[in-house]
């Protein structure tokens, strides 16, 4: 996985470094204030910690259990994100190893291990998580306020 990610990350310093100045100009809207407010560095980017959330050692075979579990760690995901803690959350759907992934608003992977110890899949054994700091978009301090603008539904059903 960490070699896609490279691999990914060269391919897009590569094509950066290839186009001229004129090609990168872009018209700059900076808002000091709103950086700020977020969190930015002068590149618009801050720290995060990333999860990978993957197949844990333990499989259920009780579907009722397995259902209660599964709308336990949804609603894990709704406090954090609620709290602030959690930007990003979404499962991958092609079944494979790597379940989903979360994206914390914290700095070290300690706080970021200290919030996924709460989640109910990851304490029965169901998930594992791999967690790695990363630079990301400052813009994503926004996303949860956005998505509420464009949820019909509630994932817990509530």
């Amino acid at each position: 996985m960490k070699q896609v990610f490279i691999i990914l990350l060269m391919f897009i310093v590569n094509n950066l470094c290839s186009q001229t100045n004129t090609e990168l100009k872009m018209e700059n809207h900076y808002d000091s204030s709103y950086a700020k407010k977020l969190g930015a560095d002068d590149y618009g980017m801050k720290l995060y910690v990333m999860a990978f959330l993957k197949s844990g050692k333990v499989k259920m075979s009780d579907e009722s259990e397995s259902a209660k579990l599964q709308m336990e760690h949804l609603k894990n995901i709704l406090r954090m994100a609620d709290e602030g803690k959690l930007l990003i959350a979404g499962p991958f759907t092609d079944k494979g190893e790597i379940r989903g992934i979360y994206i914390f608003d914290v700095t070290t992977v300690e706080e970021a291990e200290e919030l996924t110890s709460t989640d109910p899949a990851i304490k029965a054994g169901i998930l594992e998580m791999e967690l790695h700091p990363w630079y990301g978009s400052a813009a994503l301090m926004e996303m949860n306020s956005i998505h509420k603008k464009l949820q019909k539904k509630s994932i817990t059903g509530d």
